[in-house]
């Protein structure tokens, strides 16, 4: 047997099906990370004994390969097409911290001005890892047992292609969202500026002022003008029937050396009686 025909025993290398918008890396050259805490990511998969893999995964990352990859509270999943018909199906989980673990870290957070600032303008603060640390957490895995890598290929290697290429668009991604970083320990960014808006702004719980705010102003149209509660008419003061002739002005006019408003006064009276009787 010749060593050409030796070296075409296990066919042609096999090349990855072409996918149509799929996920493709903007970095076409260089290093992936654009932002402090992507490149602190890539130190920490460097430390582990990943990083130095990635590059299995680069022309996959930027070929497009990558169907999808959805980041949530302790779990990365990703659809990568090999060359196999199905695609391959990725996993890389981190332990999510529990409740009270995020109940302090907010309440450290949302107790620096900056921090707050910071992060309701869309930043990362640099030394947010301090913040964790002080409590006895990690932001980013420490170690390679705190990852657990998964993918359908039967590539013995870990990480596979597929699982670097994965981490590949997860590094870029923490560029443009750094929020997705607290988004796979356990946190989605919504949830965290809510949380440390609330801290910074003691009021009524959220429950009380939805249950104020429930319901819709129409409901309240049939209402809005009926009396809310019972009132009096108001009644004229009761006043002397002479009291017109009290306020007009002084009149040079008199009937036989006799003011005219005295010689008027008994036929006011009279119709005041009369008034009353009615």
């Amino acid at each position: 047997m010749s060593n050409r025909a030796g070296k075409n025993w296990y066919g042609p290398r096999s090349r990855p099906r072409a996918v149509e918008g799929g996920l493709k890396a903007h970095s076409t050259r260089g290093a992936i990370a654009k932002t402090w805490w992507s490149e602190r990511f890539i130190e920490v998969l460097e430390g582990i004994g990943l990083g130095n893999r990635l590059a299995r995964g680069r022309s996959y990352a930027r070929t497009g390969q990558v169907i999808s990859m959805d980041v949530g509270p302790g779990s990365v999943t990703a659809q990568v097409q090999g060359s196999r018909p199905r695609p391959y199906r990725v996993r890389i989980g981190l332990t999510a911290f529990g409740k009270s673990e995020w109940a302090q870290a907010e309440r450290c957070l949302a107790g620096n001005a900056w921090y707050t600032a910071m992060l309701l303008s869309g930043e990362m603060p640099d030394d947010v890892e301090d913040v964790f640390a002080g409590l006895g957490l990690s932001l980013f895995p420490a170690t390679a047992r705190e990852v657990s890598l998964d993918c359908s290929c039967p590539d013995a290697a870990v990480p596979c292609k597929h699982l670097a290429a994965t981490f590949y668009l997860l590094a870029e991604s923490f560029d443009a969202d750094p929020f997705a970083i607290l988004a796979w320990r356990g946190r989605e960014r919504e949830d965290l500026l809510a949380n440390l808006q609330a801290a910074r702004c003691p009021g009524p719980p959220v429950a009380d002022r939805g249950e104020q705010s429930s319901r819709p102003l129409a409901d309240y149209l049939d209402s809005y003008f009926a009396p809310q509660a019972p009132t009096r008419a108001p009644s004229p003061s009761v006043t002397a029937s002479t009291a017109l002739l009290d306020q007009l002005p002084d009149i040079a006019l008199a009937v036989r050396d006799r003011p005219l408003t005295e010689l008027l006064r008994p036929a006011y009276r009279t119709l005041g009686h009369s008034d009353n009787r009615e």
